[in-house]
């Protein structure tokens, strides 16, 4: 038996590791991340998630519903520490091409029990002046 290790440099997002309880994924800038490219929320409806921020920058973009509609939130990742997406709350990250996070959450977690939602103009425009 050994010691192992993963590691990963894309675009986008990659489980590394995976068992039936949870998996870690690394999580680096892509174009639908950037402040310019972002067109989306997604939740989790069964699961929490959770993020470490390893390098560069990220904002964690939340929203949550009202009878009025979305009400967007941001928190500014620091690095080294653990930031927790609650299950069903939307949200995305907003990354800069240097941004590379640690991801962890259930192994179950899929597009069989997590949402997404498109943004509207007005919503991308509301987001993009939150984080600027």
């Amino acid at each position: 038996m050994r010691i192992a290790d993963y590691e990963f440099s894309g675009e986008g997002m990659q489980r590394v590791f995976e068992n039936e309880k949870w998996t870690v994924g690394i999580k680096n800038w892509k174009p639908a991340n950037d402040i310019t490219g972002i067109d989306m929320l997604e939740r989790h409806n069964q699961t929490d998630e959770l993020f470490v921020l390893a390098a560069g920058s990220c904002t964690l973009v939340s929203a949550e519903e009202t009878p009025d509609g979305l009400v967007f939130s941001k928190v500014e990742m620091e690095p080294n520490k653990v930031y927790n997406i609650p299950a069903t709350l939307w949200h995305n990250t907003i990354t800069k091409k240097d941004t590379k996070m640690i991801l962890i959450e259930d192994s179950n977690t899929g597009m069989d029990n997590s949402d997404i939602y498109k943004l509207s103009e007005a919503e991308i425009a509301e987001i993009q002046k939150l984080v600027r």
